[in-house]
């Protein structure tokens, strides 16, 4: 027999207009609109108070100012209160001298949770797995990273893979594996059996073959 109160966890896709949302923070209400124009990094943590946590929200500060420099914006999020994610940041600050300056949402109903799909039920129904979403000026949502409990996450990735989107954007062209700024980006494939012969005989590109070649771009 089916349990008819089983909440529905969607799970957005990349290329998804980020689901919308309004949420008490701890820098007063904010929503999905407060954030168009800018990257948004929506991202989840399962508990305050909790040392896994704790050293994310550190790890995210201390990337806090260049993500803003990239005119990326940070907002976390947890099923904690606004009163519970207040009390630890004024903790962090005592302890640390660490000041988180990025807003974190207090998602006790659980509504931007489940419309991001930020509880997964196999680790927790009560608490949200580590889920970072990637979403674009116009809202759209461009990466997803979930992270199990157990794993605190990267912050040299993010940078990363923000300054990998952003210059695809600008350059229209994908980036390689470990790519860094400044490093040679991808150049699209040919289509054509003409273009893959012209592709092979151009001088001022690095070519491996005609279906993988890079070029070095101002990033």
């Amino acid at each position: 027999m089916t349990d008819q109160t089983a909440v529905q966890t969607t799970l957005p896709k990349i290329g998804d207009k980020a689901p919308y949302f309004e949420a008490v923070t701890t820098h007063g209400k904010k929503t999905l609109d407060d954030y168009k124009g800018k990257w948004l990094i929506l991202f989840s943590h399962p508990a305050d108070f909790t040392p896994v946590c704790t050293t994310e929200f550190m790890a995210f500060q201390e990337i806090y100012p260049e993500l803003k420099k990239r005119n990326v914006e940070l907002l976390g999020l947890s099923v904690d209160s606004v009163y519970s994610h207040i009390a630890w940041v004024r903790n962090i600050k005592e302890r640390t001298g660490v000041q988180i300056e990025f807003p974190i949402i207090a998602d006790l109903d659980m509504k931007v949770a489940h419309a991001y799909g930020m509880i997964m039920p196999q680790q927790s129904s009560t608490e949200a797995v580590r889920a970072v979403f990637f979403i674009d000026p116009e809202q759209v949502i461009r990466a997803i990273i979930y992270y199990p409990m157990s794993a605190g996450r990267n912050m040299d990735e993010i940078l990363r893979l923000i300054d990998s989107l952003q210059t695809t954007d600008k350059y229209g062209t994908p980036t390689p594996a470990n790519w860094r700024p400044g490093q040679a980006v991808i150049v699209p494939p040919p289509r054509t059996v003409e273009d893959a012969e012209k592709r092979v005989q151009e001088k001022d590109l690095e070519i491996v073959d005609w279906y993988l070649s890079k070029k070095n771009v101002n990033a």
